[in-house]
């Protein structure tokens, strides 16, 4: 019985991806929900499983290949294949010293696999931890493919010579460019910032905050904090956050979109917190910031960080935002004008906490400060509206008894 594999609903206004690879090839045995292919979104990279057990027998859309939602990817049979055929049993590898170059085994029979050519998953995975390269594996799969025995089979057979390591060529003088295709990922995210400069009419505004009360709070409650939420950090970003939640009540605009000829007001805050992911920048969203505490805020913003590094963000959690808050001084920027990330109309820059000389109750003082910045789409928010949005987030930041108090 044969199976087809179909592109997934990829979420909210995405219609279509590119095969990014197939994981499986044509003729290998795979088990159901096994990951077969990573599509490229421009939001996220998703993987599509094995809507049952069998063998890969087509593959309809190569790699590179565009695809809609509901489109064919390929096909499984029921049956088994080339990575599923019983193998004959293999005794276990002594344990290898570290090695410092290629093991060289002796002449086997069978074709020879040259530099190059490929190798299963699990084959790759054993030749990369125990040091060795395909060259001098003869590979039994289909069309030639290194198998997880034929290294075992190498591994086990008594070197002849210990070959230096390869010496990487050097550099010639006239090779000092590399072309390399974009992702959809970085493509979609060079449109949409384009598309927010032509679109919007774009103002930033500054201002500056003593993160000393921040600081000291943080210092004093920090490990106690992280005892009673069983390890979630206290970082700033939950007080950044709150700040920002306590101001839109204030300034509804800074959190409304334009739609057509409307205005649209959320009496709700889906907070986006941009972060660095293996592909790009992408911003997972927060839903009901305004109703959540410190501690699930920041218990959030710790598994989107977590999801973007391993490439696991799901695409529902990317969607939907309604204000955006970006951090460049992570990176030890010092000062930025922030992006809009349309449709919404306004993005919180935070930047990097420098110790500077200030005025205080006419002294000089040493103070840790950060420069604020808010980009905003002045076709809906007024200049007056966005400077006090911004000292009402400064004040809450300052003393923060005002979150509690709600004033």
């Amino acid at each position: 019985m044969a199976a087809d594999i179909k592109v997934p609903t990829l979420g909210e206004s995405v219609t279509t991806a590119t095969i990014a690879r197939w994981i499986r090839q044509v003729g290998e045995a795979v088990a159901a929900d096994e990951p077969l292919v990573e599509l490229e979104t421009d939001k996220v990279t998703v993987e599509v499983n094995a809507p049952q057990a069998g063998v890969l027998a087509e593959i309809s859309a190569p790699e590179g290949t565009e695809v809609e939602v509901g489109g064919l990817l390929g096909r499984i049979e029921a049956g088994t294949g080339a990575a599923a055929a019983p193998a004959a049993p293999t005794p276990e590898p002594t344990p290898l010293p570290p090695a410092t170059g290629v093991r060289t085994p002796q002449a086997a029979p069978g074709p020879v696999a040259r530099p190059g050519v490929s190798a299963l998953p699990a084959a790759a995975r054993l030749m990369e931890d125990r040091h060795v390269s395909g060259e001098g594996i003869a590979g039994t799969a289909k069309d030639g493919r290194i198998s997880k025995g034929d290294v075992l089979e190498f591994l086990n057979k008594p070197a002849v010579q210990q070959a230096p390591p390869p010496v990487k060529p050097a550099r010639t003088p006239d090779v000092r460019e590399e072309r390399v295709k974009m992702t959809r990922l970085r493509k979609t995210i060079a449109a949409r910032l384009k598309d927010a400069q032509n679109s919007a009419a774009m103002l930033t505004t500054f201002n500056e905050v003593d993160m000393s009360a921040i600081m000291g709070l943080r210092a004093e409650y920090k490990d106690a904090f992280e005892k009673k939420h069983k390890g979630i950090r206290l970082g700033f970003n939950g007080f950044f956050v709150k700040a920002v939640c306590a101001a839109v009540q204030e300034f509804p605009a800074v959190n409304a979109e334009i739609d057509g000829d409307d205005i649209v007001y959320k009496h709700f805050v889906h907070m986006g917190i941009a972060v660095g992911g293996a592909n790009g920048l992408v911003v997972p969203v927060i839903r009901d910031a305004d109703q959540k505490s410190i501690a699930q805020i920041e218990s959030e913003i710790a598994g989107f960080a977590k999801a973007a590094k391993d490439g696991t963000l799901k695409l529902e959690q990317l969607s939907g935002g309604t204000f955006s808050i970006t951090n460049g001084g992570v990176y030890g920027s010092l000062m930025s004008t922030p992006i809009l990330n349309p449709p919404q109309s306004a993005i919180l820059g935070m930047h990097k906490i420098q110790e500077r000389p200030v005025a205080l109750n006419g002294q000089v003082v040493i103070r840790p400060m950060m420069y604020l910045a808010v980009s905003y789409d002045h076709r809906i928010i007024d200049g007056r509206e966005a400077v006090s949005f911004l000292v009402r987030v400064k004040e809450s930041l300052e003393d923060p008894r005002r979150l509690l108090l709600e004033i």
